[in-house]
């Protein structure tokens, strides 16, 4: 079972991030995840993009991952 520090281990691996934060219970996992390669990108090439980086993981060790992609710009105005 998966805790959800390695879950953004994998993410922080494949994916250039600002932020990362995961939260789960093993199967089911929520993730807040900020990068710049988030920029140009509609919101489902977003989850298309962190989806590759997980790859065979999501169907094999992720069951369910909820997230909320943001650009650096959309994390700091979120911020204020």
């Amino acid at each position: 079972m998966l805790d959800p520090q390695t879950v953004k281990a994998y993410i922080e691996q494949g994916l250039e991030c600002e932020h990362v934060e995961v939260t789960g219970d093993g199967h089911h996992f929520e993730a807040v995840i900020v990068s710049g390669a988030f920029r140009e990108k509609s919101r489902v090439g977003q989850h298309q993009l962190v989806y590759k980086v997980l790859g065979d993981r999501m169907r094999e060790e992720i069951h369910a991952l909820s997230m909320s992609t943001l650009t650096p710009e959309d994390w700091e105005a979120g911020r204020r």
